[in-house]
């Protein structure tokens, strides 16, 4: 019978308690030298104390001693494989290395009457201390890309964030632009409806990237800023699509930079789940240098989420967004004024199992073409349902009535779609 030093029963016990610790060590600092002989010590106490309990003197019967040997065995072939698992486990550095992603696959009806993988997309970040971080996207959209064919791949976005104080952060990279709802928070399960607002997309321009610096922080509990400075939209200045927002995204692909641009927001949170912000953005020159036209746009937002009930909620997004473009050539067509707005209630009901439900309705309204005496608005009516059978996974079913400015009729339509992000 193999009979335990206090030595070893001291080990063995510092094994087991390293073992409780563990999960606990990734988060917090070891424990110096001294504070682990001191936990040794208090080991020791005990074990002391124990012994003083069940007598093990030179008078102790020989059936306690062996019953105190049993035991000792036990708690050592328990310690053996602790420190088996903890040569793998304890004292390594945990994993700083994440990956993540979202994906979409939509079915619009109506005219258009097609299927599309419309997104996959895969975040890769790595925190390299405490204090610094990367971020990175990189999107393959409508499943194929290369010549002739209709995807893309594009990176969205790749910046290192700095921890500049307790309530300040740095970012230099390609990033999203501060501005709007869903430029930022985009994922499918975020959002109500099959497609992304028609708003945001053609006004704002969601999803809208640059490379820069940018600064962000609190400036009390509730209000918060963001400060970009970053590289700027050139658009086209003649055809169907000059002066267009949506049709001057770089994507910093080998982008122009004789001209920079600059985006400010502040945020209100004034109580939890709502979020009232407002983003302001200058480019010198929007064509850069091709046509000199100083451009600025002001975009206002609601984001509310409030519960009725434990188990409900209810929603309402609002937004509204300008451009005004200084040139002689923009006014001429109409697009020195680009605007557009829309209005979003709904209502959720979260099942006990996690699940849940919800409904909403959206009317948006906008034109790239507000400077004109003419009606050249688009408006949208949009009535529809999100099934999360988990939180990160979203069933969406939509029914779309189109009005545009130019069509005769109106173009209505099933959409269908599912979203997952991870």
């Amino acid at each position: 019978m193999i009979k335990l030093t206090r030595q070893k029963t001291l080990s063995s016990i510092f094994a087991l308690w390293l073992v409780f610790a563990a999960p606990n060590i990734s988060a917090q600092e070891m424990p110096s030298p001294d504070e682990m002989w001191k936990m040794i010590l208090k080991q020791q106490k005990q074990i002391s104390t124990l012994e003083q309990k069940l007598g093990i003197t030179e008078a102790t019967s020989i059936e306690n001693k062996e019953k105190v040997e049993e035991t000792e065995q036990m708690i050592e072939a328990t310690a053996v494989a602790i420190e088996e698992a903890l040569d793998s486990s304890v004292g390594a550095t945990p994993s700083r290395t994440s990956v993540g992603g979202y994906a979409e696959l939509h079915f619009n009806g109506g005219e258009k009457d097609e299927i599309d993988f419309h997104r996959f997309v895969l975040f890769l970040g790595h925190e390299f201390n405490d204090n610094i971080r990367f971020f990175s996207e990189l999107e393959v959209e409508h499943s194929i890309a290369g010549d002739g064919q209709p995807g893309e791949v594009e990176l969205e976005q790749a910046f290192v964030e700095f921890d500049l104080g307790a309530n300040t952060t740095s970012s230099v990279g390609l990033q999203l632009v501060p501005v709007g709802i869903i430029n930022e928070t985009h994922e499918p399960p975020t959002f109500y409806g099959v497609e992304r607002n028609n708003v945001e997309k053609n006004i704002i321009p969601s999803t809208w990237w640059e490379a820069g610096v940018k600064f962000s922080g609190k400036l009390s509990e509730n209000l918060q800023y963001d400060a970009m400075v970053h590289s700027g939209l050139e658009t086209p200045v003649t055809g169907s699509k000059a002066f267009l927002i949506r049709s001057g995204r770089q994507k910093v692909a080998k982008a122009n930079l004789k001209n920079t641009a600059f985006t400010g927001r502040l945020s209100w949170i004034p109580i939890a789940g709502v979020n009232l912000a407002a983003s302001f953005q200058y480019q010198d020159d929007l064509t850069q240098s091709v046509l000199p036209t100083s451009a600025t746009l002001f975009e206002a937002h609601a984001d509310i989420r409030r519960n009725l009930t434990p188990e409900s909620e209810i929603g309402l997004r609002a937004l509204y967004a300008q451009w005004n473009l200084e040139s002689a050539e923009a006014d001429l067509i109409g697009r020195d004024i680009q605007r557009g707005w829309y209005i979003e209630p709904s209502y959720k009901y979260s099942f006990a199992n996690g699940q849940a439900i919800g409904f909403f309705t959206r009317y948006s309204y906008f034109d790239n073409n507000a400077g004109n005496t003419i009606n050249t608005a688009n408006k949208q009516t949009l009535f529809g349902v999100n099934y999360w059978p988990h939180q990160n996974v979203a069933l969406k079913a939509d029914y779309q009535i189109d009005s545009f400015a130019d069509q005769e009729a109106e173009d209505n339509r099933v959409n269908l779609g599912i979203g997952v992000q991870f």
